[in-house]
């Protein structure tokens, strides 16, 4: 089973440029209720964690980046490149961002408000989380 989920956008284009809508509960799966992005980023990987509940979906909404994803078996990398093109990410998915293009804007849509308790960000807690839960 792969881990990589992708969603695809419809690009409603015309001469004035490009229209890309995200549907909570629609084109994205799961109601969110957080969205955040990141600009200006530099060569220094990001991430390093996993989610207990949280449910998420990562946009490139320019440039581009690659995702490292580990379920705590399996490792697998994409990369996201394209503005109508999102990555599902599930709850217990370890998840590295690296690989950024200078231009790079990365926007995120989290199914629930920020909890630190939620995170995971010691790989070792994450493995032992991960062969209970599997």
């Amino acid at each position: 089973m792969s881990l990589i989920e992708t969603l695809s956008f419809d690009i409603r284009s015309d001469g004035r440029g490009d229209l890309i809508a995200i549907e909570s509960g629609k084109t994205v799966p799961f109601e969110f209720k957080r969205v955040y992005y990141m600009t200006n980023l530099t060569s220094h990987p990001r991430g390093f964690h996993s989610h207990k509940n949280l449910q998420q979906a990562a946009i490139c909404v320019k440039g581009a980046c690659t995702f490292i994803l580990d379920n705590g078996s399996v490792r697998e990398s994409v990369r996201l490149d394209k503005p109508n093109q999102g990555l599902l990410i599930g709850n217990m998915i370890w998840r590295e961002m690296t690989d950024f293009t200078e231009d790079c804007v990365l926007m995120v849509l989290a199914s629930e408000h920020y909890d630190e308790s939620d995170y995971i960000r010691d790989y070792d807690e994450f493995l032992a989380l991960a062969k209970t839960a599997g």
